[in-house]
């Protein structure tokens, strides 16, 4: 390939590339690794460590019924305890999403005992994908159904810094 036609080329895909105004939601992230996501319900924090320093502090929204934990599906709470990110989900109807491990062992037979379902699908993530659906969150604090919703941006940063098998920490 002649040089002419080779800056040209190049050329045409960065203005391309410049022109659709669209950044792409999947950062890269190159610090320190991520040993543990902490939530603090209480304070509505969610913090990012490298083992016991905090590398990132970020805002959260919680279940639609915060206070106590979660022990029963459709009870609007977010759970408490220890778990592990287990998955994400690039295509989410919440931006972007990050699976934790709940229910556990032991939540589901705290559930079985009284003759329910633990309930389960409980993810960091983002903003709602549809737009009346945002628009009622951001009228309202803790609107989600026990999920931990943060900004768009933010859990872009999330997603590339928190790696599955990490352990993460919900008290209150």
């Amino acid at each position: 390939m002649d040089r002419r036609a080779f800056g040209l080329g190049a050329v045409a895909t960065l203005a391309s590339a410049g022109c659709s105004g669209a950044s792409s939601r999947f950062q890269s992230y190159e610090g320190p690794e991520v040993t543990a996501v902490v939530i603090n319900k209480g304070a509505r924090k969610l913090y990012l460590l490298h083992n016991d320093e905090i590398l990132r502090e970020y805002k959260v929204d919680l279940g639609f019924a915060p206070v106590g934990a979660k022990m029963v599906e459709g009870d609007g709470k977010t759970p408490e305890g220890t778990y592990v990110i287990n998955r994400r989900n690039p295509n989410s109807s919440y931006h972007l999403s990050i699976g934790i491990s709940y229910p556990n062992s032991q939540d589901v037979a705290e559930a079985n005992a009284i003759g329910k379902r633990p309930g389960g699908e409980i993810f960091i993530h983002g903003q709602p994908n549809d737009s009346k659906a945002r628009k009622r969150a951001a009228r309202v604090d803790d609107w989600t159904a026990g999920c931990i919703a943060v900004d768009n941006d933010e859990i872009e940063e999330i997603f590339a810094m928190v790696k599955d098998g990490t352990v993460i920490s919900l008290r209150l």
